[in-house]
């Protein structure tokens, strides 16, 4: 189930409840103009929830907790930009926090974010089905209904907040004098608040340095202004300079975030203002490009990453696409080239850019070289089991080197490593058919359609496999669905249709399927014979 729309239409609240009966697994994107947020989904509850361009609040929510001092935080998280671990293992690992702490200030972390994403009444928002969160070893499992309350109750406040802080930009001052004088008793969040509040630093800068959630800083702020104890004096206002740099890096991050979010429109627009801004920046072409791949623009993609590969400091990534693109028109001679400059800039020690080579060399009938590249990006997986993508061609390159005893154990391995890929049940159909057991064809192309039943080869191989069985009626029937699904199928298709058609003694109807085979391929030697062997019977 596929989901977008305006927060101004449908309110998020209404939307998780939505997803939430329909118990959903995927993960919902919700953006504007500079904001952008995910929530995971597992089977209709929430399993993750984040934020993008809003600093990580786990750490602060600990040291507000008294989990945790703010010394051994600024540490943990020294460690953290030297080691790129997550926070919470080194925290654990430094006997800091327990696993069970940590599981519940995560599920905290999640809370809050969702409760700040309730409080954003307009842009856009996206569900993607059967996505997960990458990387996160720590998830939860939170009924959407429980935070609806909670929810409801902190958009009241923020509209009261916001008459008093009307944006995160807005600068206030504290009158000491005042406060000081008044005697009064100030909440713990209020406390974190009043020594930030310097005349200099805007709200969003006072929300950093407390260490609180963008709601609590607010409703603090709100209480300090109303009691007379800290007014406004302005919004901030950066250089011409550091207001551009600052623009690009939000527009590159929301068009990352939409990109990942498969909101390719979106992503789009953040890219190309980025251009805009910042003319010939290679992050900005090198994703422009993808976009264009993932639309089947591939002279369009070529164009944007070749600009993106000419750019100081491209990285192998660039060129890898750029060879992915080239390969797509045919052009494997440049692709070839594209690829060793990626294998040169660091992609030898990726394992995707060493598939790309085998799958590229595979493509220009080298075979053997096929079989080297393929078999030396196993190994830089490490412990986890390689792409699909992979697998089939690993499958793909060992039967067409006649060994299909290893074809049929890597394609049995990917889908066992892959169950959901129905590109790899028909790989594992097409080997069974080949070795000759037609029942574990038919199984492996069945399994692959309940994943996917529009993958036309899927249909055609299921069809080849009841063709060789003599059950040509359902072969009629899924040879039929792979051409509804895949009209430009190919010569096959129609050749057998052909073939069973004559079978029955349906002269005509044979006669018009080959000539539709020969259309397709006029070398098709086969074809022509059939038909010049019906046309001479007719005759005589």
């Amino acid at each position: 189930m596929a989901i977008r729309g305006s927060l101004r239409e449908a309110s998020l609240p209404d939307v998780l409840q939505l997803l939430a009966m329909g118990q959903k697994t995927g993960v919902l994107s919700i953006g504007d103009r500079s904001n952008f947020g995910y929530i995971y989904f597992d089977r209709g509850r929430i399993s993750y929830a984040r934020i993008v361009n809003r600093r990580d609040r786990l750490g602060d929510i600990l040291v507000k907790s008294g989990i945790l001092e703010q010394a051994d935080l600024d540490d943990a998280i020294a460690m953290q930009g030297k080691d790129k671990r997550l926070l919470g293992e080194i925290l654990i690992e430094r006997e800091l926090l327990t696993r069970e702490e940590l599981h519940h200030f995560v599920r905290v972390q999640i809370e809050e974010a969702v409760y700040y994403l309730f409080t954003w009444t307009q842009g856009t928002f996206s569900f993607e089905a059967e996505v997960t969160p990458d990387d996160q070893p720590f998830l939860v499992s939170i009924s959407p209904e429980s935070l609806l309350l909670e929810g409801a109750r902190r958009v009241d406040e923020w509209s009261l907040i916001e008459k008093k802080v009307p944006g995160f930009d807005s600068i206030f001052e504290l009158d000491r004098g005042r406060l000081t004088a008044s005697g009064a008793t100030l909440t713990p969040e209020e406390e974190r608040v009043v020594p930030h509040l310097d005349g200099r630093r805007d709200v969003a800068a006072v929300v950093d340095a407390s260490g609180l959630s963008e709601f609590d800083a607010g409703k603090a702020l709100y209480g300090l202004v109303t009691a007379g104890f800290a007014h406004r004096t302005g919004r901030t206002r950066p250089s011409e300079e550091v207001a551009r740099e600052s623009r690009v890096e939000e527009h590159r991050n929301l068009g990352i975030a939409f990109y990942k979010a498969r909101m390719y429109d979106e992503a789009s627009r953040e890219f190309r203002r980025v251009g805009e801004l910042l003319p010939n920046d290679p992050q900005a072409g090198f994703y422009l490009g993808l976009i264009a791949m993932r639309e089947a623009e591939w002279e369009a993609a070529v164009d944007l990453l070749r600009r993106a590969a000419a750019q100081p400091g491209a990285t192998y990534a660039v060129f890898h696409n750029l060879s992915l693109a080239l390969e797509r028109l045919d052009r494997l001679d440049e692709a070839a080239d594209a690829l060793g400059t990626a294998l040169e800039l660091g992609g030898a020690d990726d394992p995707a850019t060493r598939t790309a080579a085998g799958i590229l060399a595979l493509k220009r009938g080298e075979l053997v070289a096929a079989e080297t590249a393929l078999a030396a990006a196993r190994p830089h997986w490490g412990t986890r089991a390689p792409s699909a993508v992979w697998f089939h061609y690993a499958a793909l390159s060992a039967a067409l080197t006649g060994d299909l005893d290893r074809a049929l154990a890597l394609a049995t391995e990917g889908t066992a490593a892959h169950p959901h890929a129905a590109v790899l049940f028909n790989t594992l159909a097409t080997v069974h058919e080949r070795r000759g057991d037609i029942h574990a064809a038919s199984e492996a192309a069945n399994r692959g359609l309940h994943e996917d039943s529009n993958l036309a080869p899927l249909h055609k191989n299921l069809g080849d496999a009841l063709y060789r069985a003599g059950r040509y009626d359902q072969a009629i029937a899924a040879y039929e669905r792979a051409l509804v699904c895949d009209a430009s199928l190919g010569s096959d298709v129609y050749f057998k249709l052909g073939n069973i058609r004559y079978k029955r003694r349906e002269r005509d109807e044979a006669i018009a399927c080959w000539q539709r085979a020969l259309a397709i391929d006029p070398a098709n030697e086969l074809v022509r014979t059939n038909l010049d062997l019906v046309r001479t019977v007719a005759a005589s």
